[in-house]
C-alpha cells in the first residue's frame, strides 16, 4: 500500500478503511506539524493543531469529493485552523514563542566542523529570531502563502484553491509579502547574515 496515492488513500477512507487514515496520517503530519509551527510558533499547539486537522478529515471523509488534490484539501483545513488560532492568540494576547520552543535545529551543511562555534551558532539564532518576527510581521494571508509556498513547497494553483482566491492573487500576495520581507531583513543582507 505505500505506493497508493493519497486519492486513492482517502477514497479508501471515505468507503471506511481505517488502515488507509492511518496511512495517510503517517505520510503528513510531519509536514502538517511543521506547518503548524512555522504559522503559530508553538509546538505543542502545532500538535495540537495536526490532530485536529486529521480529526477533521476523517469526519469529513464521507463528503470528501476528489475534485483537488487530497493535500490542497487538508492545507485548507490546515490554513483555516492556524489563521483561527492566530487569531484566538490575538485576542487572548498569548505570550510569543521562546527561543527553545523551536521544533529542530537547522544544520549548516558543508562546513569542516560539524559543530559551529559559539559565535557562528549566535549568528544563526540571531539570523533565524530575526526571520522569524518578518514572517510574523506579514499580514496572515501572506504569512500563510509564504510558508505554504516557500516551506511546504505547494504551487500556486494549490495556494489558491487553499487559500480560497485566484492564483494571480496568490502570485500578487506573495510578490507583496517577499517585498516586506526584504524591505525588514535589509539589515541582515547587508551585514552578510543571510
Amino acid at each position: 500500500m505505500a505506493l497508493d496515492n493519497d486519492l486513492e488513500l482517502m477514497l479508501r477512507v471515505r468507503a471506511g478503511d481505517t488502515e488507509s487514515f492511518d496511512h495517510l496520517l503517517n505520510r503528513h503530519r510531519g509536514p502538517l506539524v511543521s506547518f503548524f509551527f512555522r504559522m503559530v510558533h508553538d509546538q505543542a499547539l502545532a500538535e495540537d493543531l495536526a490532530q485536529e486537522a486529521f480529526l477533521r478529515v476523517y469526519q469529513a471523509r464521507n463528503r470528501y469529493r476528489p475534485e483537488a488534490k487530497f493535500t490542497t484539501w487538508l492545507y485548507r483545513i490546515a490554513t483555516n485552523l492556524a489563521l483561527n488560532a492566530l487569531r484566538d492568540r490575538k485576542e487572548s494576547n498569548s505570550p510569543a514563542m521562546r527561543e527553545t520552543e523551536r521544533p529542530e535545529a537547522e544544520t549548516a551543511e558543508g562546513l569542516p566542523d560539524p559543530k559551529p562555534s559559539v559565535e557562528q551558532a549566535l549568528i544563526e539564532t540571531e539570523r533565524a529570531r530575526a526571520i522569524r518576527q518578518a514572517v510574523e510581521s506579514l499580514s496572515e494571508n501572506q504569512r500563510a502563502a509564504v510558508i505554504l509556498h516557500k516551506y511546504q513547497d505547494v504551487d500556486y494553483r494549490q495556494i489558491a484553491r487553499i487559500l480560497e482566491v485566484s492564483e494571480p492573487a496568490v502570485k500578487s500576495l506573495l510578490f507583496r509579502a517577499y517585498e516586506n520581507l526584504r524591505v525588514r531583513l535589509k539589515p541582515l543582507l547587508q551585514g552578510g547574515a543571510i
